[in-house]
């Protein structure tokens, strides 16, 4: 197998005295495929992380990693511009106003056939290639050109747009062509999958019916069906489960309420520095319940973790310095020496820190404005294995679908997301037991191995759904194994 994303699953660092070093790359895509790449014998290809720099493919945490080159300018173009200034906000109804750019949407071919032509190269014959996200939506139909026998799966970790949103792209029907060279392509939630289905029976004169699309063969040969359709994205929710009944982390978030003053109420949020989060409205809205003498200092306070993100792009840049300067405001009008009102912490954290701020934490505030799963809202039920803590969580993410134990807000109506995090602040211990276990039933059953075996049985399987003999249900899982020499078997994986 050959997973084929825009980042390694490691980010390449360069000190000030020109040594080299990886370490683990933030964001959810990491840690939803990690435990499967370990699992399988397989190759992961992908971009450093920084501009320039060229790396031989290596091992690292029980995965082969194949490091692709971006230049500065395929950097700013492909990944800042097109991927991160067209298609995210495209993506996330338009929160921030996308640009097109025709020099952008050159870079992003460019890049997407560099992908497509090293996975080519790398993946054995009739090879199972895993394609993820938005920034290579052009890869399956150019891998499909260099290497028809292989077996083709992608998905789409980010909303996909209604057609009304997705027909402002100029590109529009190249993407959805791109998309329809998988044999099939996987969505977040059943909405995203029907917007799919819906912009490929109005952009294109293909047959369409239900989930699946009829694609003409090449040069007359064998019509192909290629299946849209929802596989919700989890987490290895039993190594968050674990990690969480370690004495050390369990005594780090002892530690952690500790060192704020023990309140009576820790709010929590744990978010990328995004515009598509709702990091503001969440801000805002525990602001005016201080205001309103609602929750008060120092028996409230508020943990904001925002993770450093896409920080060469302006409306990022913009967002930081709107998010900096609320929380200041707060903490100057409500803080007192020793009790900060929020606690803003502009860093990424290690899985075990991330586990004891859960467990520290009384209630999970996970406030999106759009968002295709939202990872974080699970790694939190996951961590909460003494059944305490609440779960507040936007009806759009597409956790909003399987956790009903949580408590769904709309982030933009300001006064209904105050009531309910004071509602969510005074919970009863009683109510607040049968809501997460309701949720660690579903969050610890649905984890991320049942999602990859759940894609890659219907991968396996073709369009009809036909039942897939077991030897090659455990050979799509487990991968192919590579051929020629070398400790890594030279050029195939």
């Amino acid at each position: 197998m050959v997973v084929v994303a825009n980042r390694l699953p490691v980010d390449l660092t360069v000190e000030e005295d020109g040594s080299t070093s990886w370490r683990r790359s933030p964001g959810g895509l990491v840690s939803a495929l990690e435990p499967v790449m370990q699992a399988a014998d397989g190759a992961w290809i992908g971009w450093t992380g920084s501009p320039d720099v060229e790396a031989e493919p290596f091992d690292a945490d029980d995965m082969h990693l194949v490091p692709l080159t971006l230049s500065a300018d395929e950097v700013a173009d492909y990944y800042e511009g097109f991927s991160n200034d067209t298609l995210w906000p495209l993506s996330h109804d338009v929160i921030s106003p996308p640009e097109f750019h025709r020099h952008w949407w050159d870079a992003y071919r460019r890049v997407n056939r560099r992908f497509a032509e090293a996975a080519a190269g790398l993946a054995a014959p009739g090879a199972v290639v895993w394609v993820h996200d938005y920034q290579l939506q052009l890869v399956p139909a150019l891998l499909r050109e260099l290497r028809p026998d292989l077996r083709i799966g992608y998905f789409h970790h980010i909303p996909f747009p209604p057609l009304e949103i997705f027909a402002q792209l100029p590109w529009r029907r190249q993407v959805v062509e791109g998309l329809l060279g998988a044999d099939l392509v996987g969505f977040q939630r059943a909405g995203d999958a029907g917007n799919f289905i819906r912009v490929v029976r109005r952009l294109t004169d293909l047959a369409a019916r239900g989930q699946l699309v009829t694609v003409p063969g090449h040069d007359g040969g064998e019509d192909r069906v290629v299946r849209a359709a929802a596989f919700p994205i989890s987490i290895d929710s039993s190594r968050f489960d674990a990690m969480a009944r370690r004495p050390e982390v369990r005594a780090r978030a002892e530690e952690i309420r500790a060192d704020l003053g023990n309140p009576a109420v820790l709010l929590l949020g744990v978010d990328r520095l995004d515009y598509t989060k709702g990091i503001r409205h969440r801000i805002k809205a525990y602001g005016e319940l201080l205001a309103e003498g609602r929750l008060s200092v120092p028996d409230a306070a508020l943990v904001q973790v925002a993770s450093p993100s896409r920080e060469n792009v302006e409306a990022y840049q913009q967002l930081r310095d709107e998010v900096e300067g609320l929380v200041g405001r707060i903490n100057g009008e409500f803080g007192a020496i020793g009790s900060a009102a929020v606690y803003y912490l502009h860093h990424s954290y290690p899985p075990d820190e991330m586990a004891a701020l859960y467990l520290a934490a009384d209630v999970m505030l996970v406030t999106s404005l759009r968002d295709g799963m939202n990872l974080v809202a699970k790694e939190f039920v996951a961590a909460c294995v003494d059944d305490r803590g609440v779960l507040v969580l936007s009806e759009f993410t597409g956790a909003a679908d399987e956790l009903s134990g949580a408590l769904l807000v709309n982030p933009h109506d300001i006064d209904g997301l105050k009531d309910t995090i004071e509602r969510a602040a005074r919970m009863e211990r009683k109510e607040m037991r049968a809501r997460m276990r309701k949720l660690r039933r579903r969050v610890l059953a649905d984890d991320v191995t049942k999602w990859s075996d759940s894609f890659l049985a219907a991968l396996g399987a073709g369009v009809d759904g036909a039942e897939v003999p077991e030897q090659d249900v455990d050979h799509l899982r487990h991968a192919h194994q590579p051929h020629g020499e070398g400790p890594r078997g030279g050029d195939d994986a």
